[in-house]
């Protein structure tokens, strides 16, 4: 019960290595080396730049993360966690902006494939339990009652899908109910767990948790070897399903919530038995990295599997926290390392993969759920106490492209900090900058001071950089950072990874595409030479081409129901393509070529915008393949 969207930027990390030489994941801090965890305040500060990719995707007008509504509400809670666990609060109004556009009624397709029936309901019950807990999550943060009032309302609806006429009971995963599985009852479980530990003198919910827990463990779904698998069949007995990672998760949430309504010590046995079967031999961990089913290398997680592991890596963290088990922590520690080195780009976009693996046929995916999931597993690595000092550093932009001319070519950077203290300690920081050998950039040194104010709202400062690629660069990658620090507890590095082509030649949905999209605005791409706008959805490419280009065309492979605009500018939109056909079926797909010679901007730069022609229907203009020429 899903879709997609991707925001600006991929990656080209290699299998198995940072690709720190191509400039596509981004240096570690200084005092960090590779494969080691990371401080406290640097764990924050990693924590808090991922968040902030995260947040970027989130779309205020119809309050989610376009186009999913469970998967808006699990990334919601990530970030209620990023909140709970750095103390940042920030994003407390897009939490209340989504509570009160979306508690209503809403047709199928609006928010999700389904109607949705008001109160964050609908016919997908484990949706519906998903809001359940993000609500939970908001009254957590703020102690506003009608965020749990909510969630209680959610609850007493799921309750009424329960059914001890089958299988002796449990909840139905949907209102057909069709299935019965371990994600709507690990839910289930946790939801009423938490209710009970919210409201004081409750039993109703405390009883429903402990009926929960015990059809659950008694329901055959756990397998002799401790692992979850994913629902019962028809006779009421284990199908051997997938073992997903948020199954086994969940189940290992409910678990510890249960626990501390009732200090039950049977409910920490069978807690450790679910983890130390996840992280065993057989379990979910391939070389010390939490691994999906669809993780491997000739499979491609689909839009509800991006979001698994971060789930799992919600509620090990709890049981990190809770059992202080130092091999339970140092899982923890193992994930966000591998994900901060190994699965990030330059642009701070976290993958699918948490190990990075990627190859051409299946490329590591990046988009805002990635982006939930792996962001899980550097807040788990936040110390629970928090670090009352942090400083994190970004490059912007961060992918840029340079179509250099015969002469030397400019390149305007900006080194964006941030900076966490108590109230009247002043954050002072030196930031030095470094280019690959034979380009320049100025200033190489600088100094600024933060000012915080606490750990609610971080204190900004940026630097400006003027990086010269020198005329005849060789087409290819290459990174200049910038590293600021303070005193000698705080460092950070960030980087840009520049792009110098004389070509323009590539596939949607590749990693080549990526730096060429300079604004996916609410575009999907699933997978390989296919990247579509639909609804009020678009996506522009950018094309600098060099100074003293006099002409130029490009070629889209596209279909569907398109529009194609072009601008001098990125701001004033001329429209050259347009299908005046509902098309849904691709029977349209041809290349279309453009002159952009009239509408090169004052610095040569063109670009293009695809968006939907019929924005009503969902079918909108889809381009596989993109090449541009100048002369």
């Amino acid at each position: 019960m899903v879709v997609i969207r991707p925001s600006r930027a991929l990656r080209a990390v290699l299998s198995g290595a940072v690709a720190l030489a191509l400039g596509m994941v981004s240096a570690p801090p200084a005092g960090a080396q590779p494969g080691q965890a990371a401080d406290g305040p640097t764990a924050v500060a990693r924590a808090r730049v991922a968040a902030d990719v995260l947040m970027s995707s989130y779309e205020p007008v119809k309050a989610w993360f376009p186009s999913s509504w469970w998967n808006s509400a699990v990334a919601l809670q990530t970030i209620g966690d990023y909140m709970q666990r750095t103390g940042d609060r920030r994003f407390l109004p897009q939490l209340d902006n989504t509570f009160e556009k979306d508690k209503g009624v809403f047709p199928a397709g609006y928010l999700s494939g389904d109607p949705l029936l008001g109160n964050f309901t609908s016919r997908a019950i484990d949706d519906s339990e998903w809001w359940g807990l993000t609500w939970i999550q908001a009254y957590d943060l703020t102690k506003n009652r009608k965020y749990l009032d909510m969630a209680v309302t959610i609850a007493e609806y799921v309750e009424g899908y329960w059914d001890p006429s089958s299988c002796g009971g449990g909840v139905w995963w949907d209102g057909e109910r069709t299935y019965k599985n371990a994600v709507t009852n690990g839910l289930w479980i946790r939801l009423t767990a938490e209710l009970h530990n919210r409201l004081p003198g409750d039993s109703r919910w405390l009883g429903r948790a402990q009926e929960g827990w015990n059809w659950l463990t008694g329901s055959g779904m756990i397998n002799s070897n401790g692992l979850v698998n994913d629902g019962l069949n028809g006779s009421c007995e284990n199908n051997g399903g997938t073992v997903w990672s948020y199954n086994q998760g969940l189940a290992i949430g409910a678990g510890l919530e249960l626990w501390r309504a009732t200090r039950n010590p049977a409910l920490l046995t069978t807690v450790r038995r679910l983890a130390d079967a996840a992280i065993g031999s057989g379990g979910l961990v391939t070389d010390g990295v939490l691994t999906e089913y669809c993780d491997a290398p000739d499979r491609q997680c689909d839009d509800n599997g991006k979001q698994f592991k971060g789930i799992f890596q919600r509620y090990w963290m709890d049981l990190a926290d809770t059992t202080h088990d130092a091999r339970y922590a140092a899982f923890v520690q193992q994930q966000a390392t591998s994900v901060w080195d190994r699965d990030r780009d330059a642009a701070g976009r976290l993958g699918e993969r948490w190990s990075g693996l990627t190859n051409a046929d299946h490329p590591n995916a990046f988009d805002w759920r990635t982006q939930a999931s792996a962001l899980s597993a550097l807040i788990a690595a936040v110390p629970k106490q928090t670090p009352n000092q942090s400083l994190s550093a970004t490059l912007s932009p961060a992918q840029p492209v340079v179509m250099p001319a015969s002469g030397p070519t400019h390149v305007k950077l900006k080194v964006d900090l941030q900076a966490t203290a108590p109230a009247g300690a002043p954050v002072k920081v030196d930031v030095k900058a470094a280019a690959p050998a034979g380009w320049t950039v100025t200033p190489v040194r600088s100094t600024t001071t933060l000012h915080p104010r606490g750990n609610a709202v971080p204190a900004k400062s940026s630097v400006d950089l003027d990086v010269t690629i020198p005329g005849g660069a060789a087409d290819g990658h290459y990174a200049v950072t910038a590293t600021a620090m303070s005193g000698s507890k705080l460092a950070f590095s960030a980087q840009a990874d520049i792009l110098v082509a004389h070509n323009v030649d590539f596939d949607t949905g590749t990693a080549a595409e990526t730096p060429w999209l300079w604004d996916a605005d609410g575009s999907q791409s699933n997978g390989v030479q296919n990247r579509f706008a639909d609804g009020n959805s678009y996506f522009v490419y950018r094309f600098p081409f060099p100074a003293d280009a006099t002409a130029a065309h490009a070629t889209l492979t596209i279909d569907n129901e398109y529009v194609v605009q072009v601008s001098g500018d990125g701001q004033n939109w001329t429209t050259v393509l347009t299908e005046t056909r509902q098309i849904h079926g691709g029977e349209n797909k041809a290349d279309q070529t453009i002159d952009l010679t009239p509408y090169l901007g004052p610095d040569k730069a063109a670009y293009i915008r695809v968006s939907d022609s019929f924005p009503t229907d969902g079918w909108g203009g889809r381009v596989y393949h993109l090449s541009a020429s100048y002369s």
